[in-house]
C-alpha cells in the first residue's frame, strides 16, 4: 500500500511528503526506481513531483542522477526547531523549580545532539550551554537518551561515522562499552554524564516518548550538588516531566 494511502487532504501534497520521508530515512541520495519501490507511486508520478521540489529547492539532484535533501529544507528546520524548543520551556522551567538545577531539552540531528531549550539554574555555579549547540552524544547523558532510542544497529553506524572523541578522562571511547551501558540505561530509565563532557558535571537524562524526532531532556549542575544519590529524586521529576511532553505530543499530532 502506498505510504500516503488512506490520509486525508490533497494527494499531490501527501505523495511529495511521502518523497521527502523516504530521503530522510535512507539518510542519502536515492534514485527514483529505488524511490518508486519504496513509496509504491508510479514513476512518472514521481519524476513530475520531484521537479517541484527541486525547483523550490526541496531536493537536489546529484551529478549520479539520483536525488537527495535539498537546503531549503534546513531554513524550515531551524524555525520548526525554534519553536519546538519554545513550547518547551514552561515544562523545563518545572524542572528548574522541582530540582533548582539547570534543564534542557535536545534533538538528535545525524550524529550530533542539538540543545534546543535550556532554563539555567538559579545558582550562581550553574551549567551553561548554548541553545543551538551541538555535541556528540556518547559524552552527554541528553545524548545517550536519545541513543536510548536507536537500535544498536544504528547506534554502532552513528559511532563509527562519528567516532568516540574523548573530551575528559571519563569519556567512554570503546563503542561496546558504551552499548553496554546504553543496555542498563533502559533497564533503569535514565542515562547518565558523570564528567564525560566536563569534569565536575553531572547530569541525569531520560528520553521524550513519540516525539516527532529523537527527543531528550535533562537536568545537569555541578557533580558536587548533583551527586549519584540524587538521581532518586531528580529522575522521578525527569520521567514525570517527559510523560507530559509525550502526551503533549500524542495530542497535538491527532
Amino acid at each position: 500500500m502506498p505510504i500516503g494511502q488512506g490520509t486525508s487532504g490533497v494527494q499531490s501534497v501527501g505523495r511529495a511528503f511521502d518523497i521527502l520521508e523516504v530521503m530522510s530515512t535512507v539518510g542519502g541520495s536515492i534514485s527514483v526506481t529505488a524511490l518508486a519501490d519504496k513509496t509504491e507511486l508510479p514513476i512518472p508520478t514521481i519524476h513530475r513531483l520531484i521537479r517541484t521540489l527541486v525547483g523550490r529547492g526541496y531536493v537536489r539532484q546529484l551529478p549520479s542522477r539520483h536525488y537527495a535533501l535539498g537546503p531549503q529544507l534546513i531554513r524550515l528546520g531551524e524555525s520548526a526547531t525554534q519553536l519546538f524548543g519554545a513550547w518547551s520551556l514552561p515544562h523545563l522551567l518545572e524542572l528548574v523549580e522541582c530540582t533548582g538545577e539547570t534543564a534542557n531539552m535536545a534533538i538528535l540531528d545525524d550524529s550530533m545532539a542539538v540543545y534546543v531549550a535550556q532554563v539555567p539554574s538559579p545558582h550562581s555555579m550553574r551549567m551553561f550551554t548554548e541553545v543551538g549547540g551541538r555535541v556528540f552524544p556518547h559524552c552527554t547523558g541528553v545524548g545517550k537518551a536519545l541513543l536510548l532510542q536507536l537500535p544498536d544497529t544504528s547506534i554502532r553506524a552513528m559511532l563509527h561515522r562519528s567516532g568516540l572523541q574523548p573530551y575528559t578522562e571519563n569519556s567512554v571511547t570503546d563503542a561496546e562499552m558504551l552499548i553496554g551501558e546504553l543496555h542498563m540505561s533502559r533497564q533503569r530509565g535514565y542515562a547518565t554524564d558523570d564528567g564525560e563532557q566536563e569534569l565536575g558535571v553531572r547530569c541525569f537524562s531520560v528520553p521524550v516518548i513519540d516525539a516527532p524526532i529523537p527527543t531528550a531532556i535533562s537536568i545537569s549542575g555541578p557533580a558536587a550538588r548533583v551527586t549519584i544519590q540524587s538521581a532518586k529524586e531528580i529522575v522521578p521529576h525527569l520521567q514525570r516531566v517527559a510523560s507530559m511532553l509525550t502526551d503533549e505530543f500524542k495530542r497535538i499530532s491527532k
